[in-house]
C-alpha cells in the first residue's frame, strides 16, 4: 500500500486494513444509517457514518484507524418488533466479522434493545458502557514451515477436549499459561496427546461466546461455550496474553505447535444460533443490524423466532447474508488460522432452508463446491431439537453416530436383543451408511462426549447428580444406560471397582476396535469424573477440570495399548465395510456365534444371547479375533483355526485371562472382552 486509500469498497465485510486507515463494510437490508464508533483509551466515542452504500452493504473509509483500534457499530432504522425490525441506535453492536473482542457484557437493561417491562417499546439507554469492543488485529503472523498433517480419516483418532479444563490443574504446565491456548501448546500437553495416540484434538467452542445472565445470577459460568457471538474471534478468556487482540496470535501459535507435533485441530463450531436468544433476549449484534436477515422468524408472526436449537433462535441459513457470514467464517479459520476441520453443533439446523432438513441445502452445497473448505474434515452433529438425521449428510462428511453410543452402551449394560445392532456398530454401521455408498469413515464412534456422563461416571452412577447446576437436578438426560455396579458413586469396595474397571475397558475397546473414526472424550483415559454430573455445562471448576493428581494410570496404559494396536494393524481400521473375501476388498470379517458357527435369523432374535465373535482380517497383515461377552456369566467360545500363526492374547478386560497356544476354546468371563491376534 503506497498511497492513501481514496474510496471505500463493499467487500470484504468487516474492518479491513488499507493504506491510511481501515475500510469498513456492514450488510443490512433494513437499516437507514450505520455508524462506525471508535473508542480512545479514556472511553471517549467518535462516530463516523458509513456514507456509501452498494446494494445492501454500508461502507466507508475510517482514516487514522488501524491495528489496535477499539470499535463498535450503531445502526439506525425502524423499530417495529412485530414486523421483525429491531434497530436501536442506542445500542453499541458488535461487528459480525470482528477478529477479536475485548471485554465482556455487564448484564442489565442497557444491553436489551427493548424495555424489559414492555417488550414492544424501544429502550433508549446507551449500552456502550456495558458491552465489549471489537479490536482491529494484526493479520501478519510468521507461520514459517507450518503445514497441515492431512491425516487420513482411516488413521484419525479424535480427542474431544476443553481448552481451559485440560491444563487448568496440570502440574507440568507453567501456572501463568494454564487453561489457555498457550497451555494447550505446552510440551506437557503435546506429549500427552501424542503418547496417547490421538491424531486430532477437537476443541470445544473457542469462538467468542457470552456468559448467560441466568448463570451469572447463580454465580455460575457457561463453561462449554455453546453461546457464540463472534464467529471470527478466538474466545479472549482462553488467552494467556489477555483479550486485547493478542489472542489471535496466541491461537495461531497453538495451532502451529499442534501441527508440529503431528496433530490436527478440529473446531466445535456453533453456527446454528447465537447468544441473542429470542424476542426477549439481548441486542448484541445481529438483532440490531438486520434481524430478518440473520434469524429465522415465525411465518405470520415476525415478532417471534423459529427455534430448532432450544436456545431461542436459529440462524437464517436461507438468507444470503447469514449463509455468507458462516462461509466467510469457515474460510477464515482455515486460511488465516490454519485449522483442519470442523464439528458442527446441531448441524441439522443448518440444513433447514424452509422447515425440513435437506441433503441438498445451500449450506451443504456451498461447502462441497468451495475449494478452501472441500478438503478439510467436516463432522456433523446430525440432529437438532426438531429431528434426528444420522445418515443424512453427504458422502464426504462424517457424523457423530448417536446410534453407536446408544447401542454399545445398551449391549454392555446387558440389554436384551442387541446382538444384531451391536454387530452393525462394530462393522461401521452399514445399516446406516452402506445403502448410500458411504464408508465406515462416515461414522464417528463414541460412547461418551462432553454432553453426558464421563466414562468413569457411566460405570459409577445409576442416576445423574446435577444439583450443583442449581436446577434441582431436573436438567440433563435421565436415561443414560449407566450402572453404578452396586454402589452409587466412589467406593473402596474392591469387587465393585473391579467390575467398573472391566466395563470401562469394554466400552473403550469397543470404540477403538470398531470400524469408523474413534472419538475419545478427553479425560476418559485418565479416569476423569464429574461426580455424577451429566450436564456440567455451567461448572467452570474442579467438577469439569482434569484432575491430573488422581490419574488412573492403568486406564491410561490400557488406552495407549489399544491405540497402538489400532495404529499398527490395518485389520483394526478398515476403510470400507468389512466384506466377504469374494467381493475383492482387502478387509474381511466373519461374524460368528460363541460356538464359532454362523448366525441364523433365529440367533439374531434370541433376546438372551449376549456373546459374539468377530474375525477381522486384512490381506498381508495380522488377523484378530474379537470376543465380546456381555452376559452375566462366563461363556465358552470356540475359536476357528487361526488364519496365520496360532492365536495369542493381544488385549482384554479380564486381567486373569490367559491363552496358551494352540487355543481352540476359551472362556471369556462375565461382562468382558478378549482380543486375540494371529501374526503373519
Amino acid at each position: 500500500m503506497n498511497s492513501i486509500a481514496t474510496r471505500s469498497l463493499p467487500y470484504p465485510l468487516g474492518a479491513t486494513l488499507v493504506s491510511g486507515g481501515i475500510n469498513m463494510a456492514v450488510y443490512s437490508e433494513s437499516a437507514d444509517l450505520v455508524e462506525f464508533c471508535s473508542f480512545d483509551d479514556t472511553g471517549a466515542e467518535t462516530r463516523t457514518p458509513l456514507a456509501e452504500r452498494t446494494g445492501h452493504v454500508f461502507h466507508g473509509l475510517i482514516p487514522g484507524a488501524g491495528i489496535g483500534t477499539r470499535y463498535g457499530l450503531r445502526v439506525h432504522g425502524p423499530w417495529e418488533p412485530a414486523n421483525g425490525l429491531r434497530h436501536n441506535a442506542h445500542k453499541l453492536l458488535l461487528d459480525p466479522h470482528a477478529r477479536a473482542l475485548e471485554g465482556a457484557y455487564a448484564w442489565g437493561q442497557e444491553v436489551f434493545g427493548h424495555d424489559q417491562d414492555n417488550p414492544e417499546a424501544m429502550d433508549e439507554s446507551d449500552s456502550a458502557g456495558f458491552t465489549p469492543r471489537c479490536v482491529v488485529t494484526d493479520p501478519d503472523f510468521d507461520w514459517a514451515d507450518d503445514s497441515a498433517p492431512l491425516t487420513p480419516l482411516s488413521n484419525t483418532v479424535i480427542y474431544e477436549v476443553h481448552v481451559k479444563g485440560f491444563t487448568q490443574t496440570h502440574p507440568d504446565v507453567p501456572e501463568n499459561i494454564r487453561g489457555t491456548y498457550a497451555g494447550l501448546a505446552s510440551p506437557a500437553a503435546l506429549a500427552h496427546f501424542t503418547e496417547l495416540g490421538a491424531t486430532a484434538v477437537e476443541l470445544m467452542p473457542v469462538q467468542q461466546f457470552v456468559q448467560d445472565s441466568h448463570l451469572v445470577e447463580k454465580g455460575l459460568r457457561n463453561y462449554w461455550g455453546y453461546n457464540t457471538i463472534g464467529f471470527f474471534a478466538p474466545h479472549g478468556e482462553y488467552a494467556a496474553i489477555g483479550d486485547g487482540g493478542g489472542q489471535v496470535a496466541e491461537f495461531k501459535k497453538m495451532v502451529k505447535a499442534l501441527h508440529a507435533a503431528g496433530l490436527e485441530v478440529i473446531l466445535d463450531v456453533v453456527y446454528n444460533h447465537t447468544a441473542e436468544g429470542n424476542h426477549l433476549g439481548p441486542t448484541f449484534s445481529f438483532k440490531g443490524i438486520d434481524n430478518e436477515a440473520y434469524y429465522r422468524l415465525v411465518d405470520g408472526d415476525r415478532g417471534n423466532y423459529f427455534d430448532t436449537t432450544g436456545t431461542g433462535n436459529s440462524v437464517n441459513v436461507s438468507h444470503p447474508a447469514a449463509l455468507g457470514l458462516i462461509m466467510d467464517s469457515l474460510r477464515y479459520w482455515v486460511t488465516e488460522m490454519h485449522v483442519d476441520g470442523f464439528r458442527f453443533d446441531l448441524a441439522t439446523t443448518l440444513t433447514r432452508q424452509g422447515g425440513d432438513a435437506e441433503l441438498h441445502s445451500a449450506f451443504l452445497t456451498l461447502i462441497q463446491q468451495d475449494p478452501v473448505l472441500a478438503p478439510v474434515k467436516m463432522i456433523a452433529e446430525p440432529w437438532d431439537t426438531a429431528g434426528y438425521q444420522v445418515g443424512g449428510f453427504p458422502a464426504d462428511w462424517s457424523e457423530w453416530n448417536g446410534k453407536f453410543r446408544d447401542d454399545v452402551r445398551g449391549f454392555w449394560h446387558g440389554n436384551e436383543s442387541l446382538l444384531s445392532t451391536l454387530s452393525q456398530r462394530v462393522l461401521g454401521s452399514p445399516d446406516v451408511y452402506e445403502a448410500d455408498r458411504r464408508s465406515p469413515l462416515s461414522s464417528v464412534n463414541f460412547v461418551t462426549a462432553h454432553d453426558g456422563f464421563t466414562l468413569d461416571d457411566l460405570t459409577s452412577f445409576d442416576e445423574k447428580h446435577n444439583d450443583a447446576n442449581g436446577e434441582d437436578n431436573a436438567d440433563g438426560e435421565s436415561d443414560n444406560q449407566s450402572t453404578n455396579n452396586g454402589v452409587e458413586g466412589p467406593t473402596d469396595d474392591p469387587a465393585v471397582n473391579e467390575r467398573r474397571t472391566r466395563m470401562r475397558h469394554n466400552l473403550m475397546a469397543t470404540v477403538l476396535l470398531s470400524a469408523g473414526v474413534p472419538m475419545i472424550l478427553g479425560g476418559d483415559e485418565l479416569g476423569r469424573s464429574q461426580r455424577g454430573n451429566n450436564n456440567a455445562y455451567c461448572q467452570d471448576n474442579e467438577i469439569s477440570w482434569f484432575d491430573w493428581a488422581n490419574t488412573d494410570t492403568s486406564m491410561l496404559g490400557f488406552t495407549r495399548t489399544l491405540l497402538q494396536l489400532r495404529r499398527d494393524n490395518p485389520a483394526l481400521r478398515p476403510t470400507w465395510f468389512r466384506q466377504a473375501p469374494e467381493t475383492g476388498h482387502s478387509d474381511t470379517v466373519r461374524v460368528l456365534r460363541a460356538d464359532a458357527k454362523e448366525f441364523t435369523d433365529e440367533d439374531w432374535d434370541d433376546e438372551d444371547a449376549h456373546a459374539i465373535t468377530f474375525i477381522l482380517e486384512h490381506a498381508g497383515a495380522d488377523a484378530f479375533a474379537l470376543l465380546l461377552n456381555a452376559a452375566s456369566n462366563g461363556v465358552e467360545f470356540s475359536l476357528p483355526s487361526a488364519p496365520n500363526q496360532e492365536w495369542e492374547l493381544a488385549a482384554g478386560s479380564d486381567p486373569d485371562q490367559h491363552v496358551s497356544a494352540p487355543v481352540t476354546t476359551l472362556i471369556v468371563r462375565d461382562g468382558s472382552f478378549t482380543l486375540l491376534r494371529s501374526r503373519i
